[in-house]
């Protein structure tokens, strides 16, 4: 079951930082709302990676981990397994509020603005913001996968 468990948090942190890079690769060729044609197509392209690989690679990373946390019990006293634990979690939360949602939000509103229901001028507030959170998000992905790999010795003491 360990194996399995370290299978699956494998394969979601892979998908996890490959979605990530695509979607940083995507926000740096996005054309401007001028055209709006291929800008909301490309925010289609955005908000359908961070839905279909993103999110899923997120969940299924969070969830076999804390399952391999539960089910090793050398896992419960390492204090690298419980930084891990952290920020995934911390992950997790961004990836819905600095991602997710404003992937998703400006998706509809570029398509709305295609239909003539938006101003196009209001449309790509968000790019540097969802830049900066990917940015972020990659580095502690990329921490996380350092802790896992190299395992070092974190003291976490218990009152």
């Amino acid at each position: 079951m360990r194996r399995v468990m370290k299978f699956l948090h494998t394969m979601g942190a892979i998908g996890l930082m490959g979605a990530m890079a695509s979607l940083v690769v995507m926000l740096s060729v996005t054309p401007p709302p001028a055209v709006l044609s291929g800008y909301a197509l490309m925010r289609s392209a955005m908000a359908a990676v961070a839905t279909w690989v993103f999110l899923p690679s997120l969940a299924l990373m969070l969830v076999a981990g804390l399952l391999a946390i539960a089910l090793n019990r050398a896992f419960h006293n390492a204090g690298w397994a419980w930084v891990k634990l952290a920020t995934g979690i911390l992950m997790f939360e961004y990836g819905f509020v600095g991602v997710q949602g404003p992937m998703q939000r400006e998706a509809e509103r570029s398509a709305q603005a295609l239909a003539g229901r938006v101003d196009p001028a209001t449309l790509a507030e968000s790019l540097g913001a969802e830049r900066g959170t990917l940015w972020v998000l990659l580095a502690i992905a990329t921490a996380n996968v350092v802790l896992g790999i190299w395992r070092p010795r974190i003291l976490i003491r218990v009152r």
